[in-house]
């Protein structure tokens, strides 16, 4: 172990034992090495992970979800990987339920759980709770899918633009399943998400948290990004996608998450293959700077 790795998980441990009670949480931006960090702190001190990824949850979609291969599950026990068929979408409050389950089973064996993931708004769900907002309304989602498909994402987003701005500021028009459901919302109470989440406030949580990221300048971070899609690229990122789409689930929701949404429209011939590698690039830099905002109101820990 190098001494930059020591340092970090002394970091870490020294705030877990300062306050044993607390959630430690790995989070952060795509490819900063966050799997590699919470396996080296499950070793240190006895835990095992559970995983707050939107992509990785879903059967199938291995490399491109940076999934922990084999021999770092053989390092450690992972859970909420590869438990959720593609078709079957699962939400914040969804996984939330099924994390407070296994934090419950962790604790009970004598083990320390780790939460490790980028899907931040899933890690602020378990440890803030949600907004109590109407329940979903399949058929208005459904009528917002068929506009993003027909008239663009853009158009929905505009939609949500027009009565809740305060919402589409900071929702890219990309991510269709918030967007889709702060309209929802407002179509069903005439009440705007933004108010919604005013309202609640997430002063009250339901876990002490030790939120841990590691920093990365953006030359480095671009790097590694790169680095990383090429190496899945050579290992057969695109065949594990025309499998998935052989097999059904080409309109799973986890094929408009980034990356596997260019390598679809690359085997669907919208984009040539000399053009991929720096079209995932892009739009993961993108992705990147996203999540590192929506971390910005968050009592994170910068390694």
């Amino acid at each position: 172990m190098d001494a930059d790795t020591s340092r970090r998980l002394d970091t870490i441990a020294r705030a877990l034992d300062e306050s044993p009670a607390s959630l430690v949480c790995v989070v952060g931006p795509t490819a900063t090495g966050k799997t590699e960090l919470a396996i080296d702190l499950a070793a240190r001190v006895g835990g095992e992970i559970v995983s707050a990824d939107s992509v990785q949850i879903y059967r199938g979609f291995d490399l491109g979800s940076g999934k922990p291969t084999a021999a770092e599950r053989s390092r450690c026990t992972h859970h909420l990987v590869d438990v959720v068929d593609p078709l079957e979408g699962w939400d914040a409050a969804t996984w939330a339920h099924a994390a407070e389950e296994k934090l419950a089973e962790i604790r009970a064996r004598g083990r320390v759980p780790i939460v490790c993931g980028g899907t931040f708004f899933w890690v602020r769900a378990l440890v803030l709770g949600l907004v109590e907002a109407p329940r979903a309304d399949e058929a208005l989602r459904e009528r917002h899918r068929e506009i993003a498909r027909t008239s663009g994402r853009a158009a929905l987003h505009a939609l949500l633009r027009d009565v809740d701005p305060e919402s589409a500021s900071r929702l890219h028009p990309n991510d269709v399943v918030r967007v889709s459901r702060a309209l929802e919302v407002f179509e069903l109470t005439g009440k705007k998400m933004s108010t919604w989440q005013a309202d609640h406030g997430f002063r009250d949580a339901r876990h002490a948290s030790l939120m841990f990221a590691r920093a990365h300048d953006a030359a480095d971070l671009t790097a590694r990004i790169r680095t990383r899609a090429a190496q899945w690229l050579d290992e057969g990122w695109i065949d594990e996608v025309a499998a998935l789409d052989a097999a059904g689930y080409g309109a799973a929701r986890a094929m408009t998450s980034v990356g596997y949404r260019e390598v679809k429209a690359h085997l669907d011939g919208a984009l040539a293959r000399e053009a991929l590698l720096d079209a995932i690039v892009t739009s993961t830099r993108q992705f990147a700077r996203r999540q590192r905002t929506w971390l910005g109101s968050a009592n994170v820990t910068w390694l």
